[in-house]
């Protein structure tokens, strides 16, 4: 752990995140967290927390975060989806290999149901991007 810890702590939540001020400067150099605001990182939306006033530097710091936070975010997208490629990949292997009769009765409908719906919206999506092209 590093000695010096940063001026601001921002506890994740589902739509965003609360933003605390941290402070060791008191007598008893007890961490002390003030939470100044909340924010929402779908709409770019932040809150001061109570009746507290944010300055620019507070604004600067949270957008800057929600920018960094929105890169890690849609990079996590991304992997989730490659991951679920290997996921098929393995299915299929798994399929064709280990499953038995009756674990194949159990997935099977669940399975062609949900890889009906993708192909149908990945050929929409790509027919859409074919017909936008100059």
């Amino acid at each position: 752990m590093s000695s010096e810890l940063p001026e601001y702590y921002f506890r994740v939540r589902e739509n965003g995140a609360f933003v605390f001020r941290v402070d060791t400067s008191n007598r008893q150099r007890r961490i002390e967290m003030d939470q100044i605001a909340s924010l929402n990182i779908r709409n770019g939306e932040i809150k001061p927390h109570g009746q507290r006033e944010l300055s620019d530097e507070d604004i600067r710091v949270i957008r800057e975060w929600m920018e960094a936070r929105r890169e890690i975010l849609a990079e996590r997208d991304i992997d989730d989806i490659h991951r679920a490629v290997d996921h098929l990949n393995l299915t299929a292997h798994w399929a064709q290999t280990r499953a038995t009769d009756e674990q194949l009765e159990h997935v099977t409908d669940d399975l062609l149901l949900a890889m009906h719906d993708l192909r149908t919206v990945l050929v929409r999506k790509k027919a859409d991007r074919l017909t936008k092209r100059p």
